[in-house]
This record gives structure tokens, C-alpha cells and sequence, in this order.
């Protein structure tokens, strides 16, 4: 019989959501590296250059990967034999406490992003809490943990549908996946569950991401179980589809797909498709009663030295001065270099900034963006001597609803996310000449470098969704929608679609 201690578990918590926090699994950063390598695409090779240089900084630095630290999500697998110290806490109320105490941590405060009240008031619970736990009980006296911080960009991309049992999940996945853009910031993985019920397919999706990535061995190897030659089936047929690197076009869309199957109803196909992003963070460690998990650190060395060098495109921007005429002369993949000052909002100063113009109320005292640029970003709480803590775009695409009002009320003249934007947004961008500038997600640490400055202008008690105001310093952004609605995330996989066939033809 094993004896685990509570505070065991709890500090292994803690310590394991600090920890993924900034370290990304070696794994994925190798093979990011590898995809960065043989990339074709100047657009995707740039955007993964970022990623690469921002995990390195953030490994350096212990600070987050992305602003967006995520919703935790733990699988407790706990052995028949095992006793606890103390019995005065569920296994939940444990890791709730571990995931409170990580993300409040003084010296690298993570970004509490959990409301209750989800179809009401929608209130933030302030420290993350509470968590999502899946217990199970199995054979042996040991507790095997496996730990996630999964971001709401790539979280909301998930799809589910009931398959009959003679139809093609490949041809599934393939359909859907370009539905869903690229607000889930590939390269990275999908996670595939397949049979049982619904939610049980779900949460095998889920659970199959904490899997290291291992697809090129399975390549050199060759497929031997059913799930083997579907991981290889389904990760060439998503890379054939030239979505590439943030939506951007190219060679790599995903670096792994993995799957995990159970028994199901003979009637039924469940399957659930659930996106890793390209801020992929989990860790993985048992406690056999000796003490708190050690989770291995890695060595800086084992990060590529990739530099990110400005190209011959690329316009530098004064936004203190920037008139509508020189935006209209901006074309779609250009890259910019943006200085001066910009708002931020998202998606609660944005419901909130319509409810005041819809009531005559007009915009808060001291907010103005006649002839500006708007951020969609929330960032993480400053440490030390930063002005901003990480500070990378959340998806875009849910501010399309309030762009048409944004750009036809207030004079924006321009707006920064990640991700696509949807057909009717396109249109609007382009009937008021204004833009869209996609910064890479997955690259908050290295974004937050470019911030020199920092304030609260107005909806303080939004907490990171409140408006601030950024001075910049030569942040990288790409023109993914132009003033006349040229949009790279539609012709860029498009045209590398194309090529990827061409390439296929010729060997």
C-alpha cells in the first residue's frame, strides 16, 4: 500500500502548470524546427520563426508561452492500492487548490481566464478555478497525472459528430478541418477520439494530446494497428490542404495527429477532432509516495537558434501620424512594423462599448480611435521591471459581430488579431478602406517585447479585458486583410493547395 501525501500532489500541481507554462515539451519544439526547415512559404516560415524565437525567450525567461495560460485540464489515474495522508479534500478540491496557488504565483502570475456563470453573468473566478478532472481509478499503488493548459482559441475549435459506421473518418476530418480557420494558430496537433459514447469520444480526443508527438517514427516504422494507418492517413491528407502556419499557406499544417479508440455502439460512430495549438503545453509524472513529482528540466541548448530577419516588404508605421491614404496603400502580405500608440479590446469592452452606443451614451471618457488601431489581446499581469506581461492576439473572429459598428462609428481605422476573419467582416473591412493586421499566436512573450509602454484607459474592472493603451516599438504584424479586402487567409492555402499537388506530380 502507498501513502500519498495531499501537499504532495498539490505542489506537484502547481509545480507542473508553472512549468508548462513556459517550457514547451522538447518534442514539438523539434518538430516545429523540422517543419520550419523545409518550409516554402516566406509567410509560415516567418510565423513559425517567431513561435521558435518566443519559446526559446520564454524558456529564458519563465514567463508565458501565450498570454492565453489556459484552461487546466488534468487526467488522475490512481491506483486500487493507493491511501491518501488525509482525507479532508476530493481529488478535485486538490487540484483546484494547486491550479489556484500556479496561477497566482507571484513571480510569474499566469492569466486567470475562467468565468462561472457561463450563460449568464459570466463572472471571472480570479485564480483559474475551477478545473477540469477526469478520475480514474486502475490497477497498481502509484498516481499518474497528466496535465494540460489548453487556450480558449484552439479549445473552441473543437468539432464532434455521430459518423455512421460505414462512413470515412479521414474524409471527416478533412472536410471540417478548413472549417474551422486558423484561429486554433497551427502548426500543431489534432487529437482524435473515436467510438464509445459522445462525451467519452471527447475527452479520448483530449486525452490523446497529451501523447508526445512521434509521427515521423511511425513513418519510418510503417503503420501496424488500425489507428496507426489512420494517424498517417489523416496527417498527410490535413497537410495536403496547404493551410500551413497561422492560416497563412504552406507546407505544414499539423505536426502529429493522434487518436485513441474505444469499443462503441454498433449503431454509432462518435467522433470528436479537439486542436493542440501552437502554445501546445502539458506534462506528464507519477507520485509513488517518495515526495512531489521532479519534472525534468530542459536545456536551453536544445533549442534551435533560429533567428527572425525583416524582409525586403516590410513597411515601418508611425501610428501617431498614419493617415487613412498610406493604410489604402498597403497590400495584402505585406509585413509591417508598427510603432506608437494603439487600444486594446476584446470581446467584453467590445459588448460593453456597444451596449454605450446603443443607448446614446457614446464611447467612455478618454477613448477615441478616429484614424487608430485597435489590439485584441489580454494580456498576462506585468512582474518585475515589464511594462506588459505576455501580450499576444486572441482569434479575431469573434470581434466580427461588433467590426461593421467598430469601423462605421467610432473612425478605427485599422485592427490586430490572429486568425481569419469571417466573409461579411472582409466586406466591411473593405467598404471603409480600413485593415486587418494579423500578429502570430503562440508568440505572446516575444509581442510583449515590443510594448513600451502601458496604461488603463477605460472598463478597469474587466480586468485583462479592460482597454489599455500600448506604445510599441517596431511590432511585427502581417496585412491579412487589405483596404480592399484582399485576404491572405483565403488565397494563401489556395495557392499552396496547388503547389503541395504540383509537388505530389512531380516525384
Amino acid at each position: 500500500m502507498t501513502v500519498i501525501r495531499q501537499q504532495d500532489f498539490i505542489d506537484s500541481i502547481e509545480d507542473a502548470l508553472q512549468f508548462i507554462s513556459y517550457y514547451h515539451p522538447l518534442d514539438y519544439v523539434k518538430a516545429v524546427e523540422k517543419a520550419y526547415l523545409k518550409e516554402q512559404n516566406p509567410a509560415a516560415k516567418d510565423a513559425m520563426a517567431q513561435i521558435l524565437i518566443n519559446s526559446r525567450m520564454s524558456a529564458e525567461g519563465h514567463r508565458p508561452i501565450c498570454q492565453d495560460t489556459g484552461i487546466v485540464t488534468c487526467f488522475v489515474k490512481i491506483g486500487m492500492a493507493v491511501q491518501w495522508d488525509k482525507h479532508d479534500m476530493t481529488v478535485q478540491q486538490m487540484v483546484d487548490e494547486g491550479t489556484r496557488r500556479a496561477y497566482t504565483n507571484p513571480d510569474n502570475p499566469l492569466r486567470a481566464s475562467i468565468v462561472a456563470d457561463p450563460a449568464g453573468a459570466r463572472k471571472n473566478t480570479k485564480d483559474n478555478t475551477p478545473s477540469v478532472v477526469h478520475i480514474d481509478m486502475v490497477p497498481g499503488d502509484k498516481i499518474e497525472v497528466m496535465i494540460a493548459a489548453k487556450g480558449g482559441g484552439s479549445e473552441n475549435k473543437s468539432k464532434m459528430v455521430m459518423l455512421n459506421p460505414s462512413d470515412d473518418i479521414a474524409e471527416w476530418v478533412v472536410k471540417t478541418l478548413p472549417t474551422m480557420g486558423a484561429g486554433w494558430c497551427p502548426p500543431g496537433m489534432l487529437g482524435i477520439g473515436i467510438g464509445g459514447t459522445a462525451e467519452k469520444a471527447a475527452v479520448l480526443a483530449k486525452e490523446s494530446l497529451m501523447d508526445p508527438v512521434d509521427i515521423q517514427e511511425l513513418m519510418e516504422r510503417g503503420a501496424e494497428t488500425t489507428e496507426e494507418k489512420l494517424r498517417l492517413d489523416i496527417f498527410k491528407k490535413v497537410n495536403d490542404l496547404g493551410i500551413g502556419a497561422q492560416g497563412l499557406g504552406g507546407l505544414t499544417t499539423v505536426v502529429d495527429i493522434k487518436i485513441k479508440s474505444v469499443p462503441t455502439h454498433a449503431a454509432s460512430k462518435p467522433v470528436a477532432m479537439i486542436p493542440n495549438c501552437a502554445a501546445t503545453r502539458h506534462a506528464h509524472f507519477h507520485l509513488d509516495g517518495s515526495g512531489p513529482a521532479e519534472l525534468k528540466v530542459p536545456k536551453l541548448e536544445d533549442w534551435p537558434q533560429v533567428t527572425w530577419e525583416i524582409g525586403g516588404n516590410v513597411r515601418r508605421v508611425n501610428m501617431d501620424d498614419v493617415t487613412p491614404e498610406e493604410v489604402q496603400t498597403w497590400k495584402a502580405g505585406d509585413t509591417v512594423l508598427l510603432s506608437g500608440k494603439m487600444l486594446t479590446g476584446r470581446d467584453a469592452a467590445h459588448k460593453r462599448i456597444q451596449t454605450m452606443m446603443d443607448s446614446g451614451e457614446g464611447l467612455p471618457e478618454g477613448v477615441d480611435f478616429t484614424n487608430r488601431f485597435i489590439y485584441y489581446v489580454g494580456p498576462v499581469d506585468a512582474v518585475g521591471d515589464e511594462v506588459v506581461g505576455p501580450a499576444g492576439p486572441t482569434t479575431a473572429t469573434r470581434m466580427d459581430k461588433f467590426t461593421d459598428l467598430m469601423l462605421e462609428k467610432t473612425g478605427l481605422l485599422g485592427m490586430i488579431g490572429k486568425a481569419e476573419r469571417g466573409p461579411a467582416t472582409v466586406e466591411s473591412i473593405a467598404k471603409h478602406k480600413a485593415v486587418y493586421l494579423m500578429a502570430v499566436g503562440g508568440a505572446a512573450y516575444l509581442v510583449s517585447k515590443a510594448i513600451k509602454k502601458s496604461r488603463v484607459v477605460a472598463f478597469e474592472d474587466l480586468g485583462m479585458e479592460a482597454i489599455y493603451e500600448f506604445e510599441v516599438e517596431d511590432m511585427p504584424v502581417t496585412v491579412a486583410v487589405d483596404s480592399t479586402g484582399n485576404n491572405v487567409h483565403a488565397t494563401g492555402p489556395a495557392i499552396w493547395k496547388g503547389k503541395i499537388a504540383e509537388l505530389e506530380a512531380a516525384k
